[in-house]
């Protein structure tokens, strides 16, 4: 359990060419069976906004296995509204049950790719504070406020303080123990996780 505040789950952001396979891929094995099996825009919808939805649906599910996307593909059939239950679920029903069925990756996320292009993510990882602001959008699926980014600042000293006790006891030749050796290892790839999420960010916004 990541009681200290870093960020330690799943994080590997997919690059440019998996992003559009994954794309063509929601639309292959989602959007399109959904459409053959009669389903049509939701009548209070324009085609222009359907259209827009769907597209933007393949964008935030191309992190999804092809098994998965069949899988969510039953589950929206069964979302189905209007009297003929012949609608299109709304994206909103969608994106809920693609949760459930399979969570995103930190580098998939819209809310972490958007914190870590900003200037608080530059700043974080710059600063040695982006292991815990990775955790604490994990654990709040929101952007850090003011006071949050103090109280994240706060743990981060801790941990801080935490690894240059152990680099000193390194030094002197002293044992460490396992979970203080894991616990270096954990942040490191968080602060690396940090970075490879703003780098995808950033090449997302530059094309």
């Amino acid at each position: 359990m990541d009681n200290l505040g870093l960020g330690l789950g799943k994080g590997n952001a997919m690059d440019a060419k998996q992003q559009a396979e994954g794309e063509r891929r929601v639309k292959d094995l989602l959007i399109d069976p959904l459409l053959r099996r009669g389903l049509v825009k939701p009548s209070n919808m324009r085609i222009d906004q359907f259209d827009a939805m769907t597209d933007d649906m393949c964008k935030r599910l191309a992190y999804m296995t092809a098994l998965n996307l069949e899988a969510l593909q039953e589950v929206a059939a069964n979302m189905a509204s209007g009297p003929a239950k012949d609608r299109f679920p709304i994206a909103q029903k969608v994106l809920k049950a693609a949760a459930d069925l399979q969570p995103p990756s930190d580098g998939a996320s819209a809310l972490m790719r958007a914190v870590f292009a900003h200037e608080i993510g530059a700043e974080a990882i710059a600063e040695d504070w982006g292991p815990e602001l990775l955790g604490h959008v994990r654990r709040t699926r929101q952007f850090p406020k003011p006071f949050s980014v103090t109280e994240i600042k706060a743990r981060a000293a801790d941990n801080a303080r935490r690894v240059e006790k152990i680099g000193d006891q390194r030094r002197r030749g002293g044992d460490v123990s396992p979970e203080d050796e894991a616990f270096i290892a954990a942040r490191e790839r968080a602060l690396e996780n940090c970075r490879r999420i703003r780098a995808m960010a950033l090449q997302g916004a530059q094309g």
